[in-house]
């Protein structure tokens, strides 16, 4: 039983913003300036199963680094927007390429830059520790903080809406 206050059998596409999402907000520097990020092993799973389960991913990420593209990459993401200034652009952009309905989207975000975006989807998620005027517009907010599964709760309860979790796909990479 989902505690998504949401149609998800409606859902057919996953966006996530990374910093505060699918990494902690607390970022390390290299030497160099260069942001270093930790990311949840079990969101980077949830995201290799629903992708080849057939769902749409993207990221859109004020970021810009090579590691966050090769990460999300090699999980099967190939809609990566980097360097985002204004997300709602690459939103439209991914709606374009894509064509789904906004209420077929989920978007996952943390802080202000995601707040447009998530204004439009179906399903607006949250973290824990998400902005409030994020929490404010968010339909679900997940118990678990950006970094530590966001990633993998909302995926998960989305596939098992739709029978979807525990198929052939589920067991391997």
């Amino acid at each position: 039983m989902s505690s998504i206050n949401y149609d998800l059998t409606k859902i057919k596409a996953f966006i996530f913003d990374v910093d505060g999402v699918l990494s902690t907000d607390c970022i390390p520097l290299s030497p160099e300036g260069v942001p270093m990020r930790m990311v949840n092993i079990k969101d980077g799973y949830a995201l290799n199963l629903a992708g080849k389960s057939g769902y749409g991913l993207a990221i859109i990420t004020g970021g810009d680094t090579e590691a966050v593209r090769l990460r999300f990459a090699r999980l099967g993401i190939r809609h990566i927007y980097m360097k985002s200034s204004v997300k709602i652009h690459d939103y439209n952009d991914y709606i374009a390429l894509t064509g789904y309905k906004p209420e077929e989207i989920v978007y996952v975000g943390d802080d202000l830059p995601d707040y447009q975006v998530m204004s439009l989807v179906g399903l607006p998620v949250a973290p824990a520790d998400a902005a409030p005027e994020i929490k404010a517009v968010a339909k679900y907010i997940s118990h678990k903080k950006g970094g530590d599964g966001v990633a993998r709760d909302v995926i998960e309860q989305v596939m098992k809406a739709q029978g979807k979790w525990m198929s052939a796909e589920a067991f391997g990479w």
